[in-house]
C-alpha cells in the first residue's frame, strides 16, 4: 500500500485518521477532474454525449463494484435524498426497527413519517436482540448503519442474511456510508433488500455523488412517484415506462461527481479490494487491541468478534486537543474522540497514536 500513500498529500501533513469524516482527494483524481473540466471548456454542449456516457458507465461500475445488477442501481446525490425518496413510497402504518443513536439522516427520515417505530439499543449482543424483536413484533421492515457512526460497531453481515433466511417478507433497508468502500461486499447475496451510501467517505470520490441499490423485492414493496425527464431519458414517449431505479434520477446527473465515483471505483479495483479489506481489517484488529489495552473502547466490544476501522474513544476535550496538537486528524462524536482508518493508513500510525495518547495521561 505504501506505493498508493503517495498520492495522498495530507498523509504527509499528519496522521489522517478521519475518513469517518472525509475520505481524501487523491492525485490522480484530481487530475481526472481537471481534464474533465477541460474538455468542457473547451468543447462545451459537445461534450453532452461524453457526459452521457459517464453517467451510464457509472452506473455500470456501480454494479460490478457491488455486484448489484445494473438495472437495479440509482445514482444519487447523496443517501439522505436516496432514502426520503424511496420512505414515501413504502406504505404507512407498517412496523419498523430502528437502533437507538443511528445516524440522524437514517432515523429521523423514518420518525418524520407515519410509521409504527419500534427501537433497540446497541448492545454487545445486538444480533440476537435483533431476532427477538422482529419475532415478537412481527416487524415489517428492519433499517439500520451497516457500520455505527459513533463509534464503529459493525453489524454481523452472515446475520443480516441468515435473518432474511428466516423472516423472508421482512424488508431490510441498510445506510452504507461508514461501510462501502472499506471492505469487499456482494449485494446481491447479502440479503439486504436496498443499502444506500454517499460516496464521499470511504469510497473517496467527493461532495455529490452516491448510490442506492435494491434487489427485486423492494420494487413489489413499494409505490414511487418520483418522477422527471431525466427518469424517461429525455424520451417524452417513456413517460409510463421507467424502470424502478430511474425514478430515483429525475433530474440531471453531473459527469464530473459521479464521474469521479466511478474513477475511484476503478481506483479501488486496481489497487484490489481483496487487498483493501485486507489492510482494514490489520487496521482494525490493531486499534481495537491498542485501544482495549488502555481502556478506552466501551465495553461492549470486548464481546464482539470483528469490527469496523471506525474507534469511539474515551477521551475528553483535553485529549482531543492533544491529538490535533500532535497533527491526528480526529473528530469528536458523542462523549469521546472518534479515530477512522484506511486503507492509506498504517499499524506503525496506530502505534503512534498510542504513543500520543499515553503522553496526554
Amino acid at each position: 500500500m505504501e506505493k498508493f500513500r503517495k498520492e495522498f498529500p495530507v498523509l504527509r501533513k499528519g496522521i489522517y485518521a478521519n475518513t469517518a469524516v472525509y475520505g481524501l482527494l487523491y492525485e490522480s483524481l484530481l487530475d481526472w477532474r481537471q481534464e474533465h473540466d477541460l474538455d468542457f471548456l473547451i468543447h462545451g454542449s459537445d461534450m453532452r454525449v461524453k457526459a452521457l456516457k459517464v453517467i451510464s458507465d457509472t452506473r455500470q461500475t456501480v454494479g460490478e463494484f457491488f455486484n448489484c445488477k445494473r438495472e437495479n442501481v440509482a445514482l444519487v446525490n447523496n443517501f439522505s435524498t436516496g432514502l426520503n425518496v424511496l420512505l414515501e413510497g413504502l406504505h404507512s402504518k407498517q412496523k419498523i426497527l430502528l437502533i437507538e443513536n443511528d445516524y440522524p439522516s437514517l432515523n429521523w427520515g423514518f420518525e418524520n413519517r407515519d410509521f409504527d417505530i419500534h427501537y433497540l439499543k446497541m448492545t454487545s449482543n445486538l444480533e440476537d436482540r435483533i431476532q427477538e424483536i422482529i419475532e415478537k413484533e412481527q416487524i415489517d421492515v428492519l433499517a439500520l448503519s451497516l457500520v455505527q457512526w459513533l463509534d464503529g460497531f459493525s453489524i454481523d453481515l452472515e446475520f443480516l442474511k441468515q435473518l432474511k433466511n428466516t423472516f423472508p417478507d421482512i424488508l431490510i433497508i441498510a445506510d452504507g456510508t461508514q461501510f462501502c468502500g472499506s471492505v469487499q461486499f456482494d449485494f446481491d447475496n447479502s440479503g439486504i433488500d436496498v443499502v444506500g451510501a454517499s460516496a464521499y467517505k470511504w469510497l473517496l470520490s467527493g461532495y455529490g455523488n452516491g448510490f442506492m441499490l435494491f434487489s427485486e423485492r423492494v420494487k413489489e414493496e413499494t409505490s414511487i412517484n418520483n418522477i422527471g425527464f431525466n427518469a424517461a431519458n429525455g424520451d417524452l414517449d417513456k413517460k409510463n415506462t421507467i424502470r424502478f431505479a430511474k425514478l430515483f434520477e429525475p433530474g440531471h446527473l453531473s459527469s464530473l461527481t459521479f464521474g469521479s465515483l466511478k474513477f475511484s471505483l476503478d481506483y479501488f479495483t486496481k489497487i484490489g479490494i481483496d487487498k483493501i479489506t485486507e489492510q482494514n481489517q490489520k487496521l482494525s484488529e490493531k486499534a481495537k487491541s491498542e485501544f482495549q489495552a488502555l481502556g478506552l473502547l466501551d465495553e461492549k466490544f470486548k464481546e464482539r468478534e470483528s469490527h469496523s476501522t471506525i474507534f469511539n474513544i474515551k477521551a475528553d476535550d483535553t485529549i482531543f486537543q492533544h491529538l490535533l496538537a500532535n497533527d491526528v486528524y480526529c473528530a469528536q462524536r458523542g462523549q469521546g474522540v472518534r479515530l477512522s482508518f484506511h486503507f492509506y493508513n498504517t499499524e506503525s500510525e496506530i502505534d503512534s497514536i498510542v504513543k500520543i495518547l499515553k503522553t496526554s495521561r
